[in-house]
This record gives structure tokens, C-alpha cells and sequence, in this order.
């Protein structure tokens, strides 16, 4: 079930225009990152301090119906704020592959488990690698669980 609340669109132009345009065709168009050809999920949270819905276009990293969400920000030194949002209530969440969105639990992975959804992650989406090596943090890894599917 899509969360409650008043949506705040991002600040960034073209993150709302792909929002939008990958909502209001269920997934049909806008399901790339920009003219890369690669899929992209839509992440939707409620901000931590606002309490605002917030909606993130996110590299498509899926295996056995769970997801990886990277929170690489391209390598910058700190974390997305979707990162935070995430964190402080992983339960509030869903995403949208297609046509409908879908409730999702999310947990920080490490380790082997971490491991193996890194690979899965930069086999999606080559650019990671470089992002983790040009940045002194660890870039945290999340996995996305549907619920009551």
C-alpha cells in the first residue's frame, strides 16, 4: 500500500521529471537512468525530519524478488538523504518495478551477504565500482524485502 503523507518532490528537475513520468505511465517510460539504457526502480520513503513522502529513481539491482538499493550518491562522501530515510524507519517503504508500487521491509547488509549483492550490484550497474573508489566511506548497501506479496 503506497504510504500516506504530502509528497515533496525533489529539488533536482530532472529526478521530478522522471518520477513523474515513470508514475503516470506505470513504469512504461522514464524507466531508465537518463540515456543509459539501464533500469531504475522508484524508491519511496518518508523523510526523517519532514515527515514528507519522498520518491528516488534508484539503479534496478534485483535477484529472487529482493532488491539492492545503493546508496553510492556517485561516490560523493556522503550518503543520500534517501539513505537516512531508509534508516530511520525501514519499514516505510515501497517501490515501484512496473505498473503498481509494492511494500517492501529494508535491511544493511554485510559481510558475505553484502559481498554478493556488491557484485550483483556492479554486474547492474558498472559505475559503482568506480563511485566506492573514488570515496574514503564505505558505501552502505541496503536490501529490499516485499512484504505480504
Amino acid at each position: 500500500m503506497p504510504l500516506d503523507g504530502e509528497y515533496e518532490p525533489s529539488a533536482s528537475e530532472w529526478v521530478r521529471d522522471q518520477v513523474a513520468e515513470y508514475e503516470r505511465t506505470g513504469g512504461r517510460r522514464a524507466n531508465t537512468l537518463l540515456d543509459t539504457g539501464l533500469p531504475i526502480i522508484i524508491v519511496t520513503t518518508r523523510g526523517n525530519k519532514s515527515g514528507r513522502i519522498r520518491k528516488s529513481p534508484v539503479m534496478r539491482v534485483e535477484h529472487g524478488g529482493e532488491y539492492a538499493l545503493v546508496a553510492s550518491m556517485g561516490g560523493a562522501p556522503t550518503n543520500p538523504v534517501w539513505y537516512n530515510n531508509l534508516v530511520a524507519d525501514p519499514a516505510a517503504v515501497t517501490i515501484q518495478d512496473g505498473p503498481e508500487p509494492f511494500d517492501v521491509t529494508v535491511r544493511e547488509v554485510t559481510g558475505s551477504e553484502k559481498d554478493a549483492w556488491w557484485q550483483r550490484a556492479v554486474a547492474a550497474y558498472p559505475p559503482y565500482a568506480e563511485y566506492q573508489a573514488r570515496t574514503s566511506r564505505v558505501i552502505p548497501l541496503l536490501v529490499a524485502t516485499p512484504t505480504g506479496r
